[in-house]
């Protein structure tokens, strides 16, 4: 099956953020938008929307823990109860907005800090579950492909939700499938690695990681980040390699 190919935007502000978004949705499959906690705003999401629907390109919500001050990428210990309204809050503001433009949300993927707690912790990961099983229509569930998929899988199956496993075009990875902490030198890639990571997904299902191990990953869309300067100036190469 070919890769789809996904971005994070919205994220930012002002005529750059609007900028990335125009430049970027011809070639990408499947939208993140960020929805107004950890950045952006009611106008950029409103654009960003419109920028998808005329391109057709399908629409997730990319909610966040509510730290604004930290983009999302501090980890917060929230009852969860407190999670789940302001994950439900997120995705609801941005469903609601998308139905005026005729259009509709089909997934969530967390941002930053909260995919990183999700993704090492099975409580948190179940909450996140739960928040989008009660959503009043039924959203995918986008997450990390690693090699505890299958596992993940049984996971969301248990909560009625269906999963979309991505991986990272640039992010460097750790041998046990998790991304390398943004804090360490090398987690993020430049644009050479970048596109050689791209094509060792499409061309082996896999990626090399930070101690030079090769790791398998069965994925279903992958992820360029929308903050990643690199990332976007070579988002039509990425497009041609996965296609």
């Amino acid at each position: 099956m070919r890769l789809l190919l996904n971005c994070d935007l919205g994220e930012g502000s002002g005529v750059q953020a609007a900028y990335n978004g125009e430049l970027v949705m011809p070639f990408i499959d499947q939208v993140n938008i960020a929805c107004g906690i950890h950045a952006g705003s009611p106008v950029l999401m409103k654009e960003t929307l419109i920028a998808a629907r005329s391109n057709s390109v399908t629409v997730g919500a990319h909610p966040s823990y509510p730290d604004r001050d930290g983009f999302g990428r501090r980890s917060m210990e929230l009852p969860a109860n407190e999670l789940i309204a302001v994950l439900q809050y997120q995705v609801a503001a941005l469903q609601g907005m998308a139905r005026n433009l005729g259009m509709h949300v089909r997934y969530v993927k967390p941002h930053g800090a909260l995919y990183t707690d999700m993704m090492a912790d099975r409580q948190v990961r179940h909450v996140v579950m739960q928040s989008i099983s009660e959503n009043f229509e039924p959203l995918e569930f986008m997450l990390q492909a690693t090699p505890f998929a299958e596992e993940h899988k049984k996971e969301a199956e248990a909560f009625g939700l269906s999963v979309i496993f991505e991986a990272f075009a640039d992010r460097c990875y750790d041998d046990d499938g998790a991304l390398v902490a943004r804090s360490e030198y090398g987690a993020v890639h430049d644009r050479a690695k970048m596109l050689r990571q791209v094509k060792q997904l499409v061309e082996h299902g896999s990626v090399t990681t930070k101690s030079g191990k090769c790791l398998e990953l069965c994925a279903d869309s992958v992820c360029v980040h929308g903050d990643n300067a690199a990332a976007i100036e070579a988002i039509g190469e990425v497009r041609t390699l996965i296609s």
